[in-house]
């Protein structure tokens, strides 16, 4: 008997117990989906992730008052610093906001060579932008910054131009709207936006440019934003508890060690530390925050594997009492194959072939409903399509692995039954 014999004789066994097959199809395609979901959801995650913080490039950096605290659940992991004394820690972890003062003075005071740096803080969140016709949904951030905000935010002019000196000191109501606004307010031509006035949060702006779309994320939807300069914001809106955030951009990412070490220079003495005393603000990269937001999913992953190891090794279990039962009703056809002329071999390929096909339909079934399931994630948040291919090509492995360990006892008992007392069994 060949294999393709044996491979035929078993893939007529598993139509004849559809049911069976069935449910056993779906115990492990369980398990495989759980993992596919999952690891699907999770890649699609840290894409929209890279996405959302990595917009100053790898060779800029942010200053900040406090760390980000980047971790999933109520402890702390261990990315987390070491503690410190308690008088180190009052020291350090003051939670001063940044001034407009320290801000400026330190983007007057740095002077690393061929470095830009960047003033922004955050205005209001979720305004109404309109115009006499038409108006957006209260979902539109307001910013303030300065002339290099749109390069070290990764921003570009779509039509119009940037602020000028002038309208940065003085304050004017004037501003940027990202594509998604204008393209709420402006549908048939974007350029008309350009000197039209519109309304942001009740107040009276003159668009002088349009920002072309650089893409969005769920953690951040970089089209639906109206910029206008940090001292209009400061003029208008309560900015007695905010803190400024500071961008740097340096000309070569070799120099980035160097220029983080002169800022950090730079704006000790602007934030009147002394030499004793522990940083009061935090520098980091943005490709440093995402890679703390994806270790914690890394975890997640982890969970996520464990899952699924437990749910096959059950599907496992479930597949062999499946095979011995089928061994038990079909020992009379197995004596009467022997009684042919089958071998021990072509009896124990035909069992096993039969348990590694079950295992690999479950994988095929759970790949790719996994998949699908998974991108919904993606889709959510506006990420590309996304296959996990290293874990689908492991988890056809695996799926054979739990098939062929399944298989082997049933096939082995099969395989021994003695062709006179099986052609006599009923």
């Amino acid at each position: 008997m060949t294999n393709k014999d044996s491979f035929s004789l078993a893939w007529t066994n598993i139509k004849g117990n559809k049911l069976r097959s069935a449910i056993t199809v779906v115990i492990i395609a369980l398990g495989i989906f759980a993992l596919i979901l999952i690891i699907t959801a999770i890649k699609a995650a840290s894409n929209s992730l890279t996405a959302s913080f990595s917009t100053l490039g790898a060779n800029a950096f942010s200053i900040r008052y406090k760390e980000r605290m980047m971790h999933f659940g109520g402890g702390t992991n261990g990315t987390t610093k070491s503690k410190k004394s308690s008088a180190q820690s009052r020291r350090s972890n003051t939670g001063i906001p940044i001034s407009y003062d320290e801000a400026r003075q330190f983007k007057q005071r740095y002077n690393f060579p061929g470095a830009q740096v960047s003033i922004a803080i955050r205005g209001a969140a979720g305004v109404v932008v309109n115009t006499e016709k038409r108006k957006t949904n209260p979902e539109i951030n307001v910013f303030g910054s300065d002339e290099n905000y749109l390069e070290l935010n990764g921003y570009k002019i779509a039509v119009g131009r940037n602020f000028t000196p002038t309208e940065i000191e003085s304050g004017r109501n004037v501003c940027f709207i990202g594509s998604g606004v204008a393209a709420r307010l402006f549908p048939d031509n974007n350029a008309k936006a350009i000197d039209a006035i519109i309304s942001v949060d009740h107040l009276p702006y003159r668009v002088i440019a349009v920002l072309e779309d650089k893409g969005s994320s769920a953690f951040f939807n970089s089209s639906k934003v109206v910029v206008t300069s940090y001292n209009n914001v400061r003029r208008i809106y309560s900015t007695q508890n905010i803190s400024y955030n500071l961008a740097v951009k340096v000309s070569d990412l070799k120099l980035m060690d160097m220029a983080t070490g002169e800022a950090k220079a730079a704006f000790r003495p602007i934030r009147k530390l002394e030499v004793k005393d522990d940083d009061n603000f935090y520098i980091d990269k943005s490709d440093s925050i995402a890679e703390s937001l994806l270790t914690n999913l890394g975890f997640l992953e982890t969970g996520t594997i464990g899952i699924a190891l437990i749910t096959l090794i059950g599907a496992a279990i479930g597949l062999m009492n499946i095979m011995l039962v089928a061994v038990n009703e079909r020992t009379k056809e197995i004596g009467l194959a022997k009684a042919l002329g089958s071998t021990k071999k072509d009896i124990r390929s035909q069992f096993l072939f039969e348990s590694v096909t079950i295992s690999l339909l479950g994988a095929v079934v759970g790949i790719i409903s996994g998949i699908l399931v998974g991108n919904l994630v993606a889709l959510l948040l506006h990420t590309g399509f996304v296959v996990p291919w290293g874990w689908v090509i492991a988890g056809i492995f695996v799926c054979s692995f739990v098939g062929l360990a399944a298989g082997l006892y049933p096939a082995y008992k099969a395989s021994k039954l003695d062709p006179i007392v099986a052609l006599r069994y009923e």
